[in-house]
């Protein structure tokens, strides 16, 4: 079996590449960057914003097609006062979140490289259920991903087989989250990568529609289905009264 993962050098994608390989899956990352250490998965790097970059890729790909398993995991943020944020950082962003896995997806799909009955999984964010204040443009390229799996999930399922599942995860212990975390947030609240992995794998290994990693997560989207206003209030008060500087990945 073959796994594809994008964002896979680090964080959430770096722990789900880990334990596909342990599962004695072959794996392939596609990530910016390529990882500090040597690892079995095959890294491949790539600017996901870089669109004729991202067109050579599906040759590359078609190599060791097909696969079984596909994460479009890769992301980044921009957080702060939406107004002090640079204008090409918001672009930026919806970029890399939302428009490459759109257009990678459909490029592996038109080429055939994603496995009859294999499973497409698009990690989106708990910021879907209420929204993220002091990272907008990052909550709304999200909660597109979101919309996109909703909307081709019967079809890809009908047509090939493929069970396609939404991620919602909240805060996770990385780099990452540290670099965009308002002031005086506690790490150890958040969930490890490796937690967080080992649950959505699971889903993924399901074809679940959805994958909410922890009882926290699940308690989040309950409230914000059901007490959206308080919610968002909430988040206000945790998150955007506490931004003191503006980030950009």
């Amino acid at each position: 079996m073959r796994a594809l993962v994008t964002g896979g050098s680090a964080g959430l994608g770096k722990a789900m590449c880990d334990m596909l390989l342990a599962d004695g899956i072959d794996v392939t990352s596609i990530d910016r960057e390529l990882p500090g250490e040597e690892t079995a998965v095959s890294h491949i790097a790539c600017d996901l914003s870089d669109r004729k970059t991202v067109d050579k890729l599906i040759k590359k790909l078609g190599e060791d097609a097909p696969y079984d398993v596909v994460i479009f995991n890769a992301g980044i943020s921009a957080t702060g006062k939406f107004e002090e944020i640079q204008p090409q950082s918001h672009a930026r962003v919806f970029e890399i979140n939302a428009a490459a896995p759109m257009v990678l997806c459909a490029s592996l799909m038109k080429a055939q490289i994603i496995a009859q009955s294999g499973h497409i999984a698009f990690v989106s964010s708990l910021s879907h259920f209420t929204g993220y204040p002091g990272a907008s443009s990052y909550a709304a390229s999200k909660d597109a991903l979101a919309v996109y799996a909703k909307s081709i999930r019967k079809a890809f399922k009908k047509s090939h087989g493929i069970s396609v599942t939404t991620v919602y995860p909240g805060p996770l212990k990385t780099d990452h989250a540290d670099r965009h975390a308002p002031q005086g947030a506690d790490a150890e609240k958040r969930m490890s990568p490796e937690q967080a992995a080992r649950l959505i794998l699971a889903d993924i290994r399901k074809g679940s529609a959805s994958a909410l990693p922890g009882s926290a997560a699940k308690i989040f989207a309950l409230v914000g289905r059901i007490a959206p206003k308080p919610l968002t209030m909430a988040m206000r008060m945790i998150i955007y009264r506490k931004l003191d500087k503006t980030v950009a990945d």
